[in-house]
């Protein structure tokens, strides 16, 4: 009943149906556990793609955090900078 067979005409034009000697069964328990092998495999392709957004969107967000933490130190130190040159008097010029 689930046996594949496989249907053609011979030379004699007569039509003949093969089946394989390890009968490979197409059970409706096949095609289901088939269908959820798939199923499990788009799930998770769906799900990889969500974890690598909300990854690339965290990084993305460290990344700025730290830029922006930097931009703080480097204007941090410019403006002491700025007024410790303010502080020291440069030397007349005569």
């Amino acid at each position: 009943k689930y046996v594949i067979h496989r249907t053609f005409t011979n030379k004699k034009g007569v039509s003949v149906r093969k089946a394989p000697k390890i009968q490979r069964l197409v059970t409706p328990l096949t095609l289901q556990r088939k269908r959820a092998r798939r199923a499990e495999k788009m799930n998770s392709v769906l799900r990889n793609k969500e974890e690598a957004a909300a990854y690339k969107k965290v990084v993305a967000q460290r990344m700025s955090e730290q830029k922006e933490a930097r931009r703080s130190l480097i204007s941090k130190r410019r403006s002491t900078r700025k007024s410790t040159k303010m502080s020291v008097d440069p030397p007349a010029k005569s």
